[in-house]
């Protein structure tokens, strides 16, 4: 993993099981929030799924697009482009309609201080997107962050675990998922909530933060001691193919990695690659945030790439200082304050 273009190109590299699954999904594709930080990639692997699978359909991706140079990225990988605020409802109406809807829109980062706009985003909006795409199948972008901390021993709460969000970022969380369930019950809309605990990208996420943290020999606070993660390449498939699975009421999916990953051993295995001795601090607590994604490994198998691997290639990436998103995940957050 040497390059930005090495990265885009494996995380757009279709597998067989979506090249397959893709030819079931009827029309086009709309992603609702594209320019965030899975949703390039997304959008890039569905365009060349349909490709591969030799279908003439659409990616269509909405956003700000605050950056130009992202917009004409993805429309050089055939993604058809339209600049939209979608909290302008005569924005939101103006847009196409479309069969198929990834809901990606939604914020996280810079919540505390600015409630009010999170609720908007996260809650408001998922409704006037409900409306308007009522004859829609939607699968819809959410987080673990709405369960309960789970001891590191339980394997992580499953879906049928009740929701207890800790702080206005997961609540907000929550409250989109509630919209889009009551719509989906009043408009018989098939939809699937994606309850993802992270994505991991060479640019951004909690294994690039404990390899940094571990290559400048910064402490760890081992407070919140396990986490787990997925390789962002096969979020995305999984994203694209639970179009598939959308069901009204909702369908539930937890969608991460199978390990319940220990941070110390992480940081430890950083450490032996990268030879530097990893500083710990604090001891883990029992309970953390966790995720229990066997039904997802169930319908579509287990991820494609390893958590060793994302270890190793991380480690060339911060050795080469690769580019980075350079926002935090605030992984180890326990009050909800993002």
């Amino acid at each position: 993993m040497k390059s930005i273009e090495e990265l885009e190109e494996i995380l757009s590299k279709p597998t067989a099981g979506l090249v397959e699954d893709i030819k079931k999904i009827n029309g086009d594709i709309l992603i609702l929030g594209v320019a965030g930080k899975m949703g390039p990639s997304l959008a890039k692997l569905a365009s060349r799924a349909f490709k591969d699978a030799g279908i003439n359909k659409k990616v269509i991706g909405v956003s700000r697009f605050s950056d130009p140079k992202m917009k004409t990225d993805l429309e050089n990988h055939g993604v058809i482009c339209i600049t939209a605020d979608l909290l302008d409802d005569e924005a939101l109406q103006a847009l196409p309609e479309a069969e198929n809807v990834i809901y990606m829109a939604g914020k996280k980062f810079g919540t505390t201080g600015q409630e009010h706009s999170t609720w908007a985003m996260n809650a408001y909006l998922p409704g006037r997107v409900a409306t308007k795409y009522k004859n829609s199948k939607i699968v819809v972008f959410s987080s673990g962050n709405i369960y309960p901390f789970m001891h590191y021993a339980s394997g992580g709460a499953l879906e049928s675990t009740p929701p207890e969000p800790i702080g206005e970022y997961a609540q907000s969380c929550l409250g989109r998922e509630r919209v889009f369930e009551y719509f989906s019950h009043q408009y018989n809309i098939p939809m699937l909530m994606y309850r993802l605990n992270y994505a991991i990208d060479m640019r951004y996420g909690n294994l690039l933060e404990i390899c940094k943290m571990v290559n400048t020999e910064k402490p760890i606070n081992l407070r919140s001691g396990h986490m787990n993660v997925i390789w962002q390449g096969d979020a995305n498939e999984i994203a694209i193919r639970s179009l598939l699975h959308t069901t009204s009421p909702p369908k539930i999916l937890n969608v991460t990695g199978p390990e319940t990953i220990s941070i110390k051993q992480v940081a430890e295995k950083f450490g032996q690659l990268l030879n530097k001795k990893p500083v710990f601090i604090n001891e883990p607590e029992p309970n953390v945030l966790l995720n229990n994604a066997s039904l997802c490994h169930q319908l579509f198998g287990y991820p494609t790439v390893s958590l060793l691997t994302m270890i190793e290639m991380t480690v060339q990436w911060v050795q080469q200082d690769g580019e980075t998103l350079n926002k935090p995940t605030h992984f180890q957050e326990r009050e909800g304050k993002f």
